[in-house]
């Protein structure tokens, strides 16, 4: 199963990875800020992840990683 992580205090909530997502599990969580002061994005249902790894590829700060 792939498993997803986001380094969330790196987080600048730009939403690129939101768009890139094929199964489109990836959300910015509107009712958490980091220390930047930024909404970080996550992954939603993690189970339906197939591993592509566009997030993180996409990703301009490279917080998303991706383990299959």
């Amino acid at each position: 199963m792939a498993k997803v992580t986001f380094d969330v205090e790196r987080c600048k909530g730009c939403g690129l990875c939101e768009t890139v997502c094929p199964k489109q599990i990836i959300a910015l969580e509107k009712e958490k800020i980091n220390a930047k002061g930024y909404h970080p994005a996550s992954i939603t249902e993690q189970e339906k992840c197939i591993a592509c790894a566009f997030c993180a590829t996409m990703c301009p700060d490279s917080v998303i990683t991706v383990e299959k």
